[in-house]
């Protein structure tokens, strides 16, 4: 009934080895590409919608990752690749080649208690998703708003109005120039 030993099925060559970790970084690197190219909405809160895309997007990344290779050392080879790859990232990320290859720039959605709609358009961010932001940072009126920001963790913050933003806090922020001076301090 069965013509494959045991082995067969949970180990793999080193030739399958070196195929999964191939496979592996590929997809790791074309996922990269797609959250920098989509940007760091694609991380932010998620909807239903966008939580049934992130395990498609898992379940097509684990598939191509193994192709038809053994499961349990497959498995491994992968799950392994994919920590060599973070741990990777995380060396690149801490240096300035590295931030801006890997990390999205944040990006200014509100200055001054205005809505800017072409920084919404280009952090691919609906005026409900900001709405819905500012309700839960207990904002009342637009008015309360110095500035909303989509960060490069995906997450919107919002900074209200009240106290001078220390003009470093705003340093590499797409759209900075579109925060009014009176809402910024320079003050070193």
């Amino acid at each position: 009934m069965f013509d494959q030993s045991l082995s067969d099925l949970l180990w793999l060559s080193p030739t399958e080895a070196v195929a999964v970790v191939l496979a592996t970084t590929g997809m790791y690197l074309a996922m990269m590409l797609l959250v920098r190219v989509i940007g760091q909405r694609m991380l932010g809160a998620m909807s239903n919608y966008d939580l049934v895309a992130i395990i498609a997007f898992g379940a097509i990344l684990g598939r191509a990752a193994l192709g038809d290779v053994a499961v349990l050392g497959g498995g491994l080879v992968a799950m392994l690749t994919l920590i060599a790859l973070q741990s990777i990232a995380g060396a690149l990320i801490v240096r300035p080649f590295g931030a801006r290859a890997i990390t999205s720039q944040p990006v200014l959605l509100m200055a001054d208690g205005t809505v800017l709609p072409e920084q919404l358009r280009r952090a691919h961010v609906t005026l409900a998703e900001l709405r819905s932001t500012l309700r839960l940072a207990g904002v009342h009126r637009y008015d309360d708003v110095a500035v909303a920001l989509l960060e490069s963790t995906g997450s919107i913050s919002v900074l209200r109005r009240g106290t001078p933003i220390d003009a470093a806090l705003l340093e590499g922020i797409h759209g900075e120039e579109l925060v009014p001076e009176h809402l910024v301090s320079r003050a070193r």
